[in-house]
């Protein structure tokens, strides 16, 4: 019988090629409703630009977010709890080199989804931002009980819908949400592994 996870017996440990598959997957079919959306709808993608300014701002963004998360996490016991269970859930099985693929194929499938196509076509304002940003958060729903991960995954969204609606840049939110995913999952996998050792 496989090892259960802490806290949730009824969701049973990943291995690493499920969680890699999983990844693919997923940001495979956030691609195709993306891209049938574009075709369907008569949306215009949120343009992306690559700029230094961008790129640069995309990096200020992110060491923003990582820096309020790990407040975040470090001051409400709640999403601390539900972030180390979605997180034990996902990284605990990959090794270094697959968090690459962790910062770069969410990132950039659900930044194209949720602010290339999304934030557009509901519009872009308060409602396609507020919108945009709660499809965001529930996307990181994997039990009831991971509430406090979904309320800061949608404050995340919303961060990353501001940076988008404010520069009219698509690659802003791009960087921010690929580097935040690489910082974050990289700093989560060095704490466990000296935890382990």
């Amino acid at each position: 019988m496989a090892k259960q996870l802490p806290d949730n017996p009824e969701i049973e440990p990943l291995t690493r090629t499920q969680i890699l598959i999983a990844m693919g997957v997923t940001a495979a079919v956030l691609l195709i409703v993306a891209k049938l959306w574009l075709r369907l709808g008569s949306v215009n993608l949120l343009p992306l630009r690559g700029t230094v300014d961008a790129i640069l701002l995309g990096l200020g963004l992110a060491v923003a977010i990582s820096g309020a998360s790990s407040l975040v996490y470090r001051l409400w016991p709640a999403y601390r709890e539900s972030a180390d269970f979605y997180l034990q859930l996902v990284l605990k099985p990959l090794v270094l080199p697959d968090i690459i693929w962790l910062g770069l194929l969410p990132g950039m499938s659900e930044e194209l989804l949720f602010r290339g196509v999304m934030l557009p076509a509901v519009g872009l304002n308060a409602t396609g931002l507020l919108a945009s940003s709660l499809l965001f958060g529930v996307l990181h729903l994997s039990s009831p009980q991971q509430w406090p991960y979904v309320a800061w995954a949608s404050v995340v969204g919303l961060l990353l819908g501001l940076s988008a609606l404010a520069t009219g840049n698509l690659l802003v939110p791009i960087v921010a949400h690929v580097v935040t995913n690489l910082v974050s999952s990289y700093l989560w996998k060095l704490k466990n592994r000296q935890v382990e050792a």
